[in-house]
């Protein structure tokens, strides 16, 4: 076996961890392969005979590769989560079935990465999502991620705390128990098709938030309370066909279907003692192809 067969080996085993670290620094399938790509071209390209730890040597090089993405896009003014004009823009959701799904995502959404989580991370500046990711996402010792910002280790462990206050300020907890959360679910897409305002109102949090983007080929939605989700939630219900329960970031969610098969919307819910505290719905045509193709059933 060549010197490249055996280095080539050695990055394979550290593939699916090198992909959750650039998903939950990127919240872009997509580009979190691209960024693992990257990765390998330039380990390929490196002397790494003094590296002692190759694991942790390409965590902070997809560390690196995906603040540098994250700051292009930044510098390409790129829409933000709540734009100006009222866009919302979501993470891309890792969705599998409910049996038999794909080992590589299960491991790509390891540790409960919701997507109200995801979406907290979109609102935090490359630095800060670096710094809380590697460290408080996957034990990198601030000394070694300094280095990637340029910072000191006490300046990225204050980056870190900051993006760390405002997680835990605006991302809800999630209730663990899935098989309650699917309760939940099931009883909200019951009452949202009986026109029940009553029993939504039972189930969603008084302060409860729900966002839907449709890129630019459907309409896009931010709203709050009770209220005014539980009727946009009857006035969406009847245009689904088919709601299919699916796992979405390892949590209960549905992938509703129009009469022809096909995906008119995946829905994330966000269940915090036994209330709904955030549904976050994708409805993008031309993401939703991509993402459910070839991972669950017509």
């Amino acid at each position: 076996m060549s010197e490249m067969e055996v280095l080539a080996r050695s990055f394979e085993e550290h593939r699916s961890h090198l992909r959750a670290v650039a998903y939950r620094m990127l919240g872009s399938i997509g580009e979190s392969e691209d960024a693992v790509q990257e990765a390998w071209l330039r380990l390929s390209r490196s002397d790494t005979t003094a590296v002692d730890n190759l694991g942790g040597w390409l965590t902070t090089v997809v560390g690196r590769i995906c603040l540098d993405m994250l700051r292009s896009r930044t510098t390409r003014r790129e829409e933000p989560l709540h734009g100006e004009d009222g866009r919302v823009r979501l993470p891309d959701p890792v969705v599998t079935a409910l049996a038999g799904g794909d080992p590589e995502n299960e491991v790509l959404v390891a540790d409960s990465v919701g997507i109200a989580l995801l979406v907290v991370l979109e609102t935090l500046s490359p630095a800060e999502r670096l710094a809380f990711v590697l460290h408080d996402l996957f034990a990198v010792p601030f000394d070694e991620i300094a280095p990637v910002l340029g910072r000191t280790a006490a300046s990225t462990r204050q980056l870190a705390s900051r993006a760390r206050r405002r997680v835990h300020g605006s991302a809800p907890d999630q209730d663990t128990d899935r098989e309650r959360t699917r309760e939940i679910v099931d009883a909200f897409l019951a009452a949202s098709r009986g026109g029940d305002l009553g029993a939504l109102l039972d189930l969603l949090d008084p302060d409860v938030v729900a966002r839907s983007d449709g890129g630019t080929l459907r309409p896009n939605l931010l709203c709050r309370g009770a209220r005014d989700v539980a009727s946009q939630a009857m006035t969406f219900a009847r245009f689904a066909q088919v709601a299919q329960p699916v796992l979405i970031n390892g949590f209960p969610g549905v992938l509703s279907r129009s009469s022809d098969g096909s995906p008119l919307s995946l829905m994330a819910f966000t269940v915090r003692g036994g209330r709904i505290v955030a549904l976050d719905i994708l409805t993008d045509p031309n993401r939703l192809a991509v993402l459910t193709a070839g991972t669950l059933p017509d």
